[in-house]
């Protein structure tokens, strides 16, 4: 069964940015690649410091969008609360 990813990146400068994929080792390569978003194109290296698993994308999707809504002080409380 497939599974889906939401995922906060710590980038270099410290501010999280919040995606959801398919295939978490292979977007993480792509964003360490520069490859993967323009906002951490300039932010790398970047490292995973959230991860939530999910049955279906529009699962994923959904808890991206509220996480992205969240204040950066939440954001920084999900992290801490996960040991990856």
């Amino acid at each position: 069964m497939k599974k889906y990813y939401t995922y906060m990146l710590r980038c270099s400068d410290g501010s999280l940015y919040t995606g959801y994929t398919d295939d978490i080792e292979k977007r993480l390569e792509n964003h360490n690649r520069g490859t993967a978003s323009k906002y951490t194109r300039s932010r790398l290296p970047v490292t995973l410091a959230y991860l939530e698993e999910f049955d279906d994308k529009s699962s994923a999707m959904s808890r991206e969008a509220k996480i992205k809504h969240l204040s950066k002080v939440d954001k920084e409380g999900l992290v801490r609360s996960q040991t990856l």
